[in-house]
């Protein structure tokens, strides 16, 4: 998954040649699941039509402040406009645009937008050889970044001139990487590695029956997306589960017994930031399990149960650096037992959830918890989506390191 994907982003294009190239630009840009609305210059229109804009991002392109063809047109709100976007980019910036933008000359809807902006701006140059040398095109490109804009190199190569060299709009592909490269570095949890254990367990009675619970898995799921899309680099222990995940930050690991779960945590867990243990894992299994199926005899039948490894408390045990976080699904006595749930786990945080709470628990696209810390300080929350939920802990997570 990009970090591109969800965002908002506005791609303005000036009057230059390499304006051909937008195109390729919107459909990346939509291809990583961004959003894209287009504002032009009117000297842009010359290069690369509306039309095609329009239809590659799937919204109306602005070029001016209002319709001139129609009296009764509504202007183009410039300031919405920018209040909008997650993101600018300005590309190509042609040397009459870059001077535009540093002297704050808004005789277009282009430039009127940027000066509006309060998302990050990016700007990649466009124009020939000599122009890109010229001191006042140096001397935009300090001022521009000293007002907190983001310049994207110009390539060199083949110009419209016929000549080569430095002054070429950098491709479409190489915008985006440079993008979400810049992105990726200012995420908050960048650096940092987080274990995340996700769904039942099931322990097996004989080849084909087992012992296991409700669990989806969708909390766990949900955590690890949250923490990979600030930038962190997750270990996602997932019990058997029909959730799909595909993020670059994440790595999945499938399992299906409590040993198995066990062994994949400790294999990590000396070398994580952070793991949190959402996983309902099986606190006994079948002390003999047998090599064929069990045919059906008796009218009643015993199976002989043994405790499963702890592994949060295992992992408290072990706790070095580590920030730990458990959860607690309770019926009776909630916070009472999820209080002693920290001190004898060892955790720095447990979410608690109570199954008399209605929307909350196995197989339910929401949850209602409460924040217990070490120090016995408790956050309630209100009931919300999963997706919500998960936020939430990841922003506990932020806190703890303080950004």
């Amino acid at each position: 998954m990009s970090v591109l994907s969800g965002k908002k982003i506005i791609l303005g294009i000036s009057g230059g040649i390499a304006a051909y190239k937008t195109a390729s630009l919107v459909r990346l840009f939509i291809k990583a699941g961004a959003q894209v609305r287009v504002i032009m210059t009117p000297a842009a229109k010359d290069f690369v039509t509306p039309l095609t804009l329009s239809t590659l991002s799937k919204n109306p392109v602005n070029s001016s402040f209002y319709n001139e063809e129609d009296e009764n047109a509504v202007w183009n709100n410039h300031v919405e406009l920018a209040l909008w976007a997650d993101l600018f980019l300005i590309a190509p910036a042609t040397a009459n645009t870059l001077s535009k933008m540093v002297s704050g000359s808004a005789d277009n809807l282009l430039i009127a937008t940027y000066l509006s902006a309060k998302c990050p701006v990016y700007f990649a140059p466009a124009m020939d050889l000599d122009m890109y040398r010229h001191p006042s095109t140096l001397t935009a490109f300090e001022k521009l970044s000293a007002y907190g804009n983001i310049m994207i190199p110009a390539e060199s190569g083949e110009l419209a001139s016929g000549l080569s060299g430095e002054g070429r709009m950098a491709e479409p592909e190489n915008i985006v990487a440079f993008i979400e490269k810049h992105l990726e570095d200012a995420l908050p949890l960048r650096g940092k590695k987080i274990l995340v254990t996700a769904g039942p367990t099931y322990e097996a009675i004989d080849p084909v029956r087992f012992i296991g619970n409700h669990s989806s898995g969708k909390m766990g799921y949900d955590i690890a997306i949250a923490a990979a899309n600030e930038g962190a680099e997750v270990i996602l222990v997932s019990g058997p589960t029909h959730l799909q995940l595909k993020h670059d930050n994440v790595k999945l690991l499938r399992v299906t017994s409590a040993e198995e779960m066990y062994n994949a945590c400790h294999e990590y867990f000396a070398n994580v930031d952070v793991a949190i243990a959402a996983a309902a894992v099986a606190d006994y299994r079948p002390k003999t399990v047998a090599s064929q199926k069990i045919k059906k005899a008796d009218a009643e039948f015993t199976i002989a149960l043994e405790k499963t490894k702890d592994i949060l408390a295992s992992l408290g045990e072990a706790k070095q650096q580590q920030f730990l976080v458990g959860f607690a699904l309770e019926t009776e006595n909630e916070k009472e037992n999820a209080r002693l749930k920290i001190k004898r786990k060892n955790l720095d945080l447990i979410v608690l959830n109570s199954l008399n709470d209605q929307g909350a628990g196995f197989g339910k696209p929401t949850n209602k918890v409460t924040f217990i810390d070490k120090d016995f300080n408790e956050e309630d929350k209100e009931l919300k989506a999963k997706e919500a939920v998960a936020k939430d802990i990841i922003d506990k997570i932020k806190a703890h390191y303080n950004v």
